[in-house]
């Protein structure tokens, strides 16, 4: 039986950088996933570019852009491994990067870029890699006490029996199954009996009862900026950001980042013109222009949109034919209520496309169950990082930087513990 003073279960993003770090500083580690495939999601992301981190991340108040049940759990970790940290580490292995928007980072050539440099610093730090190999059992062999020797937990794979001091899960979340996501993680959480905070699709599209999206449906690939929001007042958040629409409802940044806030059930709010007052150019033109509705409207939005938006508009079926109007015989509480209603309009999604379009998940273990220094569960010497604990960033690279800083501060944690002074 072999043994490691560390073996991280997932070879991902948060378990490869842990695993670098860890070797680098004196462990001997074990990283082991059950694809064949390496940092699969890391290859997929940012449309082939990987968005690596953000520059915009406020360390001081991460809750800005993490939620979590503990939104300040992640304080520690992002303030020890600063974006600025991941851009010197591309730097030193020659990477070209840029800035493309709201301090969102891409590799210039390939996400590959990111997954090579995690790679050589895992050969820098003689990490053994086990790919594919799957986990069957981990048991912590509470007789043996957790300290030095390498023998508190053993781990039953697919290569056979290892025993190892401490035990990482790195595993992800739910999201993309066809590129191997698997509910591991939580499995192994409840196991030791450690709390869930309920799993969720997250920065996911949004779809509608297919009957009231009707109308819309034709307007698949249309994409514009809006302002969209979910919420009450205290609880409330909005974005500025592009909607996409596509056949069974509505994606795109602005609604990736609304839902990972969105209940199931409650309304959201677009501004389809944020920054036009619809109503108010509508009465103006009226005053001079003998144009059609939406020929005025198409000087305000997409030429497609404003068409269907009209038709959609009508009061009844026999009221169809006011679309075809100039704008002149429009009443004024028509182009009233046709403006207002493009700038303040509510509608309550059905659910959403689930984890197999979802960028992240929501939820997964509770940061009451971890050490937010060292990410260290109750459970003496097992650890979790990344997507599987409860703390999601927004999109735009800032959960790529949780993975990067939870798994640092992990590897430091566990050299602290079990490298010999």
């Amino acid at each position: 039986m072999q043994t490691f003073d560390v073996v991280i279960i997932g070879a991902g993003a948060a378990g490869l950088f842990c695993a670098g770090v860890a070797g680098q500083l004196g462990l001997k580690v074990l990283l082991i996933d059950h694809s064949d495939k390496v940092a699969e999601k890391i290859r997929i992301s940012g449309g082939g570019r990987c968005n690596f981190t953000n520059r915009d991340i406020d360390v001081r108040e991460p809750h800005k852009h993490f939620i979590s049940a503990n939104p300040k759990f992640c304080r520690s970790a992002l303030s020890r491994y600063t974006p600025a940290h991941f851009i010197a580490l591309l730097d030193k292995h020659g990477v070209p990067y840029h800035e493309k928007h709201k301090g969102q980072l891409f590799c210039d050539r390939s996400a590959l870029d990111v997954i090579n440099v995690l790679l050589a610093e895992c050969e820098t730090g003689q990490v053994t890699r086990w790919q594919p190999c799957a986990v069957q059992s981990i048991q912590f062999l509470a007789s043996e006490p957790f300290g030095k020797s390498p023998s508190s937990y053993q781990i039953e794979s697919d290569r056979g029996s290892v025993k190892s001091a401490a035990v990482v899960v790195a595993t992800g979340g739910l999201p993309v199954p066809k590129i191997g996501a698997t509910d591991f993680g939580l499995r192994v959480a409840k196991q030791f009996g450690l709390k869930l905070i309920n799993p969720r699709p997250a920065l996911v599209p949004l779809t509608f009862d297919a009957q009231h999206w009707a109308p819309f449906a034709q307007l698949a690939g249309l994409s514009l900026p809006v302002d969209i929001a979910t919420g009450g007042k205290k609880d409330g958040m909005h974005f500025v950001e592009d909607l996409l629409f596509t056949h069974r409802g509505l994606s795109g940044p602005g609604v990736l980042q609304i839902s990972s806030y969105w209940q199931n059930g409650t309304p959201i709010r677009l501004n389809l013109a944020p920054q036009k007052e619809v109503a108010e150019q509508l009465m103006q033109a009226k005053q001079s222009s003998r144009k059609k509705v939406s020929n005025e409207l198409a000087s305000l939005l997409p030429t497609r949109l404003a068409d269907a938006w009209v038709q959609q508009s009508a009061p009844s079926p026999s009221e169809q034919g006011q679309a075809e109007r100039p704008i002149n015989e429009w009443s004024d509480k028509a182009l009233q209520q046709l403006g207002e209603r493009l700038n303040r309009w509510e509608l309550t999604p059905t659910g959403t496309e689930g984890y197999a379009k979802a960028e992240v998940m929501a939820g997964g273990v509770d940061t009451a169950e971890l050490s937010s220094q060292t990410m260290e569960s109750r459970q003496d010497g097992l650890y979790f990082i990344g997507e599987v604990v409860d703390v999601t960033g927004w999109l735009g690279g800032y959960n790529f930087q949780w993975a990067w800083a939870s798994g640092y501060a992990c590897a430091q944690a566990m050299a602290a513990k079990l490298v010999s002074p």
